[in-house]
């Protein structure tokens, strides 16, 4: 067997670094030049769409098919069924991208969600681990989002839920499995530094951190421009910033894999102040909220767990080189200029399009880093 049908993080992981680093040079494309696809979406949602369900499907495929061995006890998916797997992804894309009709494309893309949501609910009900059975939950809620999405392409569905539906979810998938590794990779890390001061255990500020995230995403699923909403995504972004406060990141200065970490989980604690504040001030734009979530919390979260992941399950030292180093800081900086663009209007592009190409950067530099990990066994 092939060293990249191994594992699901193998396939999955260099194929949605690729498409990102692939995806966003082709939006930015088409929005400075107004050149058009001949698939199903328009340009705007085509990129919402192909960052949402593109890119980031295939990386929470690698991280899933990876992790649900380890929850479970079952053989991992791997061989033939994994190609099968992959084949349907590559199908989704192509018909997002030149099918002409809604339907065919439709039926192309949903076809890898589908699949890949049903073989974790057989893993969970196979291995009695129904304790991950939440995480199986939000593939399916992923699934139905995505043909929300369709629909509202040819417009049986009002627009804006559907995307808005999906990154609520993976808001959700990064405040528990981020919750988890996050203080318990930085606890492993300290305590071979010697005495000091140890993550925060899992207490009461914590449930109410992922409770009040769950009211928020909810309530700005389907009605983003009230009030509660705002609120709601205040108050937890406040929790959440206490909470990541709370598990000792400043001391991981000195490692840059573990550190990481808890920039992502910052982000997201940054993205839904802001999207909280966006609903009630004209000050902070809709878009820069957005990208606050997309752009930092989401790819650097991915990056960081992509990295690590790579390293830990190939049987390498956990340590950041200096490429690595590079596609945390491209990730970071580029996200930083992608959120600040809406803010300047007389600079706006050029923001744009800087943040754009080191977002690319960070993404494609993973794909070229990596592949020799993911590409072939460790001799």
């Amino acid at each position: 067997m092939p060293a990249i049908l191994h594992y699901g993080f193998r396939p999955f992981f260099f194929l949605g670094a690729s498409y990102a680093a692939i995806a966003l040079p082709i939006w930015l494309w088409i929005y400075t030049s107004g050149g058009v696809l001949g698939g199903p979406f328009e340009g705007m949602a085509w990129h919402a769409h192909e960052m949402v369900f593109g890119y980031l499907g295939a990386v929470i495929a690698g991280f899933v098919l990876t992790a649900v061995p380890n929850w479970t006890g079952r053989l991992p998916l791997s061989g033939l069924p994994l190609l099968g797997l992959v084949s349907l992804w590559l199908i989704g894309r192509i018909g997002c991208a030149f099918v002409t009709s809604p339907a065919v494309a439709m039926g192309m893309d949903l076809a890898f969600p589908i699949v890949l949501a049903a073989s974790v609910w057989r893993e969970v009900a196979a291995g009695g681990n129904w304790r991950n059975a939440p995480v199986a939950g939000m593939l399916t809620l992923l699934a139905l989002s995505n043909l929300a999405h369709h629909l509202e392409a040819v417009g049986t569905l009002p627009d804006g839920y559907a995307i808005r539906i999906a990154l609520g979810t993976v808001a959700m998938l990064i405040t528990l499995i981020g919750g988890r590794i996050v203080p318990s990779f930085t606890r492993n890390w300290l305590v071979k530094q010697g005495p000091t001061s140890l993550p925060a255990q899992f207490g009461i500020l914590d449930k109410a951190a992922l409770a009040s995230t769950a009211l928020a995403v909810i309530s700005w699923m389907f009605a983003a421009e009230t009030a509660v909403s705002s609120w709601l995504l205040m108050t937890s972004g406040t929790l959440l910033a206490v909470r990541v406060a709370r598990w000792q990141g400043w001391q991981t200065w000195r490692e840059p894999i573990v550190l990481v970490l808890h920039l992502g989980y910052a982000w997201l604690a940054v993205s839904m102040l802001l999207l909280g504040l966006s609903t009630v001030t004209e000050v902070v734009p809709t878009s820069a909220a957005v990208h606050a979530l997309t752009a930092g919390a989401i790819g650097t979260m991915t990056l960081a767990v992509m990295t690590r992941a790579s390293l830990g399950h190939t049987g390498r030292q956990m340590k950041a080189d200096l490429w690595t180093q590079a596609i945390y800081v491209a990730v970071t900086v580029g996200a930083l200029l992608r959120v600040a663009a809406p803010f300047a209007t007389d600079t706006y592009l050029t923001l744009l399009m800087a943040g754009g190409i080191l977002w690319t950067f960070a993404f494609a530099l993973f794909a070229a880093r990596y592949a020799p990990i993911l590409w072939r066994y460790r001799k």
